[in-house]
């Protein structure tokens, strides 16, 4: 998402309307020639990112704000092949700290999905779409985009043209005196910086929010006297605690490592991910990403892609970077995300619901017995990716609350339990 002026609801949130009260489409956000005062939805106010209105916003972010293009290139588009199954809507499991079960037909509504999809073996066996959200639309991927970041920057490591050890200051000078000058990239990669940075959407006054304040391509407020891009706010975070400690999650490591990136190559991330992975993988739609004033793009939260191509990266990443009838990611990067980072550091980040998780190349690695490991954003983004059950699932939504604390204890055993019938039903045929 690009910095959002206002945020109505977190952990602590009061009741809202549930998935079919809030849909968007029913509620009828910006129709019409005008649309009526009371359903329009602007930027410039923050009303775009008050729920229900959330609900639109997350699926026509570029009506509403500068951005730019992440190109599917020339080529034709690589299909999927199709093998539905129509069972997946009558698989049962029971929510974590839940004693009755319910179905994933369910779980939809209750994660506020917009749109989902499931693949099997590379064959789409599921896919469905809710609210203003179509097939041939685009969704924010929020910090879904982390992680497609993050696999960008391992790339460079495994090439030889980042050295993980190095300090950031090291690429970046203009680093060297805010929290991030004597961390290194690897760090970064891994969310183990030592920052006095808060990503608390429920608090005002978390740095969170001054982030997306600077990052905001509109005029700043009378009086303000801040940084006035990501560029500019990054030099102003400071240290708190030792690098390498303990995992922090903090949306400003991957500004950072955009940066890097950036100034390795000479090409900002859309460009980068663009010549890399998304021109290759026989997309259906250019992506793209939103920017702030001076046209940076947000790497830590800005993607936006069409449901089907964001299954086509997860695929990619299932098959060891390879896809298209080519190596996009090389090998080595995508076994180095699944052997997964430092479980003790993880630990000491306070993921009660995700006990024995880690972390790495900004990827949270689930070390299950089927080698499960996803990209998680807030509001519901997923990409699980499960290669021993040989499943992807890639999930768009709009849930209220940010946190995914909120939706984790539908959304794991969801999806495992779907992973397990798809397993099983290969078993038989």
């Amino acid at each position: 998402m690009a910095a959002p002026a206002v945020h109505a609801s977190g952990p602590g949130a009061s009741a809202v309307p549930d998935a079919a009260a809030s849909d968007p489409a029913a509620l009828g956000w910006m129709v019409g020639s005008p649309p009526p005062e009371d359903r329009i939805v602007r930027f410039e106010d923050g009303s775009y990112f008050q729920f229900p209105a959330l609900r639109w916003s997350v699926s026509n972010f570029r009506q509403l704000m500068p951005t730019i293009n992440v190109s599917r290139g020339l080529g034709a588009p690589v299909a999927l092949p199709r093998a539905a199954q129509a069972g997946i809507d009558a698989v049962r499991f029971v929510p974590i700290g839940a004693t009755r079960s319910m179905t994933w037909k369910d779980s939809l509504a209750a994660n506020y999905t917009d749109g989902i999809i499931v693949l099997h073996r590379g064959r789409i066996v599921y896919e469905r779409y809710f609210g203003v959200f179509k097939d041939d639309g685009q969704h924010a991927a929020m910090s879904v985009t982390k992680s497609v970041i993050g696999t960008l920057g391992a790339m460079l490591v495994a090439e030889g043209r980042l050295d993980a050890a190095k300090p950031i200051a090291y690429y970046v000078p203009e680093l060297a005196r805010s929290a991030f000058g004597d961390a290194t990239v690897r760090q970064v990669l891994d969310m183990t910086t030592g920052l006095d940075y808060s990503e608390d959407y429920s608090d005002p006054d978390a740095e969170v929010w001054a982030h997306a304040l600077a990052g905001s391509p509109l005029p700043k407020p009378a009086g303000y006297a801040g940084p006035r891009s990501y560029y500019e706010f990054l030099q102003t975070v400071r240290p708190r605690g030792r690098h390498g400690d303990g995992f922090g999650y903090k949306t400003v490591n991957t500004d950072v490592l955009g940066w890097v990136m950036a100034r390795v190559t000479g090409r900002n991330v859309a460009e980068l991910l663009s010549e890399r992975i998304w021109s290759r993988l026989g997309a259906e739609q250019d992506a793209y990403m939103t920017v702030d004033s001076i046209g940076t793009p947000f790497a830590g939260g800005g993607l936006n892609t069409g449901l089907r191509d964001l299954a086509r990266f997860g695929e990619m990443m299932r098959n060891e970077g390879r896809f298209n009838g080519q190596q996009i990611v090389p090998r080595a990067v995508v076994d180095d995300i699944r052997r997964g980072g430092d479980r003790q550091a993880f630990a000491r980040g306070g993921y009660p619901l995700l006990q024995g998780w880690s972390y790495r190349d900004m990827w949270w690695v689930t070390h299950n017995d089927s080698g499960a490991f996803m990209a998680r954003g807030v509001h519901g983004q997923r990409i699980y990716i499960n290669p021993g059950a040989e499943v992807v699932i890639v999930r768009y939504a709009s849930n209220p609350v940010a946190g995914n604390a909120a939706n984790d204890p539908v959304t794991i055993p969801a999806f495992e339990a779907v992973s397990r019938y798809l397993s099983r039903s290969a078993g038989r045929n």
